[in-house]
């Protein structure tokens, strides 16, 4: 049975591609790989988005379990606009009831919901590994878990915490979600 681990990443210091972990962000990654290691995830292969925020969050657990972490720009946050967005909770709102909503110089839902679908699906496909943590952001994991099943949304990313955990199994093409953090 292949599962993957969905992490959003621990709390950071910004939204920037290089802004790093807080101090609290950094107990939370140690207490992450803790948690792997508690409920026996042997993880056996990493994918997280390039942002220095996603990075740290799975860092503890690589260098416990001496793995390495395969960066993927695929799962980089959705951009809503290449503009400020005054309105971005109303935004983001809108872009979860019209999936091909888009501001001027953003992503649709879709758009962002094919890449990142593309890097769960080669995950999926991979016959080396078994547990696959993938590491990326609020909005787009909501993108993908909604892809699985419909009952997670906008009030269901509002409700994500930093970090936060699914695990999607998957055998025979039958999947299975659960919330474990």
């Amino acid at each position: 049975m292949k599962k993957l681990v969905l992490v959003r990443h621990c709390q950071s210091d910004g939204q920037h591609t290089d802004s790093p972990l807080t101090n609290n962000g950094v107990n939370q990654a140690r207490r992450l790989s803790e948690f792997f290691k508690k409920h026996d995830l042997t993880i056996d292969r990493i994918i997280s988005s390039p942002s220095m925020r996603a990075v740290e969050t799975i860092k503890p657990y690589a260098l416990l379990n001496e793995q390495s972490i395969e960066t993927d720009a695929r799962l980089n946050e959705r951009i809503l606009s290449d503009q400020p967005v005054d309105d971005w909770l109303d935004v983001v709102e809108a872009s979860f009831e019209d999936l091909d909503y888009r501001l001027p110089g953003g992503e649709s839902s879709n758009e962002a919901l094919g890449r990142g679908l593309a890097v769960i699906n080669e995950a999926i496909n991979d016959p080396s590994h078994e547990t696959i943590a993938i590491v990326t952001h609020g909005n787009l994991l909501m993108l993908l878990l909604n892809h699985f099943e419909a009952d997670y949304g906008f009030k269901q990313w509002r409700l994500l915490k930093n970090p936060d955990v699914f695990i999607i199994e998957h055998e025979d093409e039958q999947i299975q979600l659960e919330h474990i953090w």
